[in-house]
């Protein structure tokens, strides 16, 4: 009698542990998406509605480019132009509230339509710095004297074909120094590649694509003729993502993302008279940014 006791108890235990257990599985309001990946273990609750912001830092590398400068009395341009970003070194300015916004930053708010989607918009602040000294093929035609008021070019007046010029600072500097920025929407989807037994901590693929309009802030000097201009809309830019989100916690987490894309600015300020001077160029990009973000109802 005593030992059926036991067994009807321990019977009755059991069935109580396996109803707590399945409490902490998905009921059929969690609608979990599907994973790229068969990962063993599986999320026990679902991202749809939650909203995210993260904040990083990137290096940005560009491939050459042609810039043609137009204007009254020239018209030329520079063929495979090499250019890098300027990331600030590793430093307190990161830190510091007033000096946060000096390095290459993103930032990036978001909101979940499904559990595995999400769409967003963001702000990717570059910089493009063209190298000088530099010896670039030139074509077309640059005046003894251009823009108005008129501005001497000396000896490098004429018509050119491919000839390699020899570029310094007296004659051309070009940068998006103050930005090169790029507003864009992106449309994202994420696969869980792991997840821990606490259903919180995981690593999850992030792949998206997007685009949205180029807003540089170009500080340019033709034959010591410019100025850091003021923002403005020069053209725009499309790209696509992928990388790895890990989730210390089911709302903290660190990203990794490399980004690939095409801008295409049509009005490019240069010398500061922006409605007879501008410059205009076509460039592939890629930006590879670390973050560190937040999720929230």
């Amino acid at each position: 009698m005593k030992k059926r006791y036991i067994l009807v108890l321990l019977l009755f235990v059991g069935q109580k542990i396996k109803a707590q257990e399945n409490t902490n599985m998905p009921d059929g309001d969690v609608v979990i998406g599907k994973s790229l990946f068969s990962n063993e273990v599986k999320r026990d609750f679902s991202r749809k509605g939650d909203f995210y912001v993260h904040w990083g830092y990137n290096h940005s590398y560009y491939d050459k480019s042609d810039i043609n400068f137009k204007g009254p009395g020239y018209d030329f341009t520079l063929k495979s132009v090499v250019a890098h970003d300027r990331q600030s070194p590793l430093a307190w300015n990161y830190l510091n509230p007033g000096l946060i916004t000096e390095p290459q930053y993103n930032l990036r708010v978001g909101y979940f339509i499904k559990d595995n989607y999400s769409v967003s918009i963001g702000w990717d602040h570059m910089k493009y710095v063209v190298d000088i000294p530099q010896s670039i093929a030139t074509y077309g035609t640059i005046g003894s004297e251009i823009s108005t008021p008129s501005v001497p070019t000396g000896s490098f007046a004429g018509t050119y074909n491919g000839q390699k010029l020899n570029w310094t600072s007296d004659q051309l500097r070009y940068e998006h120094t103050d930005g090169f920025n790029y507003l864009n929407a992106q449309i994202e989807r994420y696969d869980d590649i792991w997840v821990a037994p606490s259903h919180e901590t995981s690593l999850t693929l992030e792949t998206g694509i997007g685009g949205g309009p180029m807003i540089p802030r170009t500080d340019a000097h033709l034959f010591d003729q410019g100025r850091n201009n003021h923002w403005n809309v020069a053209g725009f830019g499309v790209s696509a993502e992928m990388g790895l989100k890990f989730y210390v916690s089911k709302h903290l987490y660190f990203q990794n993302t490399t980004k690939v894309g095409y801008v295409n600015l049509k009005n490019v300020h240069t010398t500061g008279r922006d409605n007879i001077d501008k410059a205009s160029q076509k460039i592939n990009f890629v930006e590879n940014l670390f973050a560190i973000g937040y999720e929230f109802k």
